[in-house]
């Protein structure tokens, strides 16, 4: 059988922890940053981790994650 091939869009989006959840970027941080308070643009730092509905659809277009 051959290999399953990685949907290379969300290879670069998604990253899949050590216990299996999917880490994401948060949206709202490339521009227009200066009409958003301080800390808005402080919470949106860091990662967060996909919900449950959304990680089964992410977690099938990264088949060797």
């Amino acid at each position: 059988m051959p290999k399953m091939k990685t949907r290379k869009a969300a290879a670069k989006r998604f990253r899949v922890k050590k216990s299996g959840a999917i880490k994401c970027g948060r949206a709202n941080k490339r521009h227009l940053l200066t009409k958003k308070s301080a800390k808005r643009k402080r919470h949106l730092r860091g990662g967060k981790l996909l919900v449950r509905g959304d990680a089964g659809l992410v977690a099938r277009c990264l088949p060797y994650g």
